[in-house]
């Protein structure tokens, strides 16, 4: 299945906290990094483990490590406030930023980027953004990575939206996304609704 809804009991408590206008810039943030700590353990489930020999202060054992290489990509500006909490549970992973702009009128994505890490076919791709509205932003974010060698790549975001769904499985039906729910639409503007407005702005004012 292509499209997993997590369902855990406090992350739609912070998913509802995050929806009301009156939360706080500061609570805000501290809220999207608690919801995002849910959705990394859920949407890591599947990372590869290999066998390993540990010391333990008794005896030697067997035990298991990560196999899988993780490569987590934020994009700019909203996908920075869920980044700190996989980093939390995957400190060895590397970084790429992805900033996008978006015409107004026709929701088309545009991307710009700093230095790219080598991305191979045994990557596991993260791609990072608290809301999935048009779709227009992530598939040209796939379309990137894919151009640059990754092949299993992962939609992680707290809100996502029908038609952004239907959008990128039409351009890339293999990938896979994580959210925490489905909203209703998208409005004339392209934002989510009932959404929690623009992440960005209320991550940062």
């Amino acid at each position: 299945m292509s499209l997993h809804i997590i369902e855990h009991p406090l992350l739609s408590d912070r998913i509802s906290k995050l929806r009301d206008k009156n939360t706080s810039k500061t609570n805000f943030a501290a809220y999207l990094d608690q919801a995002s700590t849910i959705l990394a353990a859920f949407s890591t489930k599947n990372l590869a483990l290999q066998p390993c020999k540990v010391e333990t202060p008794l005896e030697t054992t067997s035990c298991f490590i990560l196999r899988d290489q993780v490569i987590l990509v934020p994009i700019l500006r909203a996908g920075l406030g869920m980044l700190k909490s996989f980093q939390s549970l995957i400190p060895e992973a590397q970084v790429l930023f992805l900033g996008a702009t978006r015409n107004e009128k026709t929701f088309q994505a545009t991307l710009y980027h700093g230095q790219i890490p080598k991305i191979s076919p045994h990557h596991r791709v993260f791609l990072l953004d608290p809301m999935l509205a048009t779709g227009s932003t992530a598939k040209r974010a796939v379309e990137f990575l894919k151009e640059n060698g990754a092949l299993s790549i992962r939609i992680v975001c707290c809100i996502a939206s029908p038609e952004g769904i239907k959008a990128v499985h039409h351009a890339h039906e293999e990938i896979e996304i994580f959210t925490g729910c489905v909203d209703r639409e998208v409005d004339s503007r392209g934002f989510i609704l009932p959404g929690l407005g623009d992440a960005g702005d209320r991550l940062y004012g």
